[in-house]
């Protein structure tokens, strides 16, 4: 089964926002397989939900530490479902080939017993009470028995045990403490972009003081440059303000 793709991750985010997302992701897609799942003949359902459950367990050993208790306690649970799942798959793919190997033997007794009646018309039915592998039959019937009927167990026991982890809400937990860890993750970025609003807000609000500080400068300097020549042009028209600036000094 190819794993769902995980949206947004991104090198730059930390790690719990990325696993976060992986984890929802890896629960979403483990949740979406128990309609199905939950009947006794849905193999296929059943074998991609073993799957599912291990990814899921696999990135929580890797990241639980992000996420606390909800996380330890479904990585547990994911643990014990997916030894479940993995008993039932057992069973079918031992019950194909005890099935088979009964095939087999019946085939090769089959042609034993062909060769035996050599050329008669017609077959003895005592030929086949000789049969070669007759008492194997009927051990690899039971054994198919037995596994038909284990199977049938183990998925009570496995319905049984996902809806008591849906009743003690362990996949909700979950999911909402890596909820919360986006919705820090996202809170934390409106932060940073705030700040950095409010830095360039601050850097131009400083700029413009500088610039108008500036302009208050140039214009006291022009006022003490037309005061001068104005003093300047005064002394000239004056011919004893140069004598009375010396007798001043």
């Amino acid at each position: 089964m190819k794993p769902a793709r995980v949206k947004k991750l991104a090198p730059e985010r930390t790690l719990g926002e990325n696993a976060a997302r992986i984890v929802r992701t890896r629960l979403e897609e483990l949740r979406a397989f128990a309609p199905r799942a939950v009947g006794q003949g849905e193999q296929a359902a059943q074998h991609d939900m073993r799957i599912a459950a291990k990814r899921l367990r696999y990135v929580l050993e890797a990241t639980e530490f992000c996420f606390g208790p909800p996380a330890t306690e479904a990585r547990r649970q994911a643990r014990d479902l997916q030894d479940i799942l993995g008993e039932i798959h057992d069973c079918d793919v031992m019950l194909p080939r005890a099935e088979g190997h009964l095939l087999e033997l019946r085939e090769m007794d089959a042609n034993r017993i062909r060769q035996r009646a050599g050329s008669a018309s017609d077959l003895d039915p005592r030929l086949a009470t000789a049969a070669p592998h007759r008492t194997a039959f009927r051990g690899l019937e039971v054994l198919g028995v037995y596994l038909v009927a284990r199977r049938k167990l183990l998925v009570d026991r496995f319905v049984e045990f996902w809806r008591a982890r849906e009743q003690d809400e362990t996949w909700d937990r979950l999911d909402e403490a890596a909820a919360a860890k986006l919705d820090a993750a996202r809170e934390q970025r409106r932060e940073a972009k705030r700040a950095q609003r409010a830095l360039v807000a601050l850097e131009r609000a400083q700029e413009a003081e500088a610039a108008a500080a500036a302009r208050v400068q140039r214009a006291a300097d022009r006022l003490a440059l037309t005061a001068d020549d104005g003093q300047s042009a005064g002394s000239a028209g004056d011919p004893g303000a140069e004598y009375r600036r010396g007798a001043d000094a």
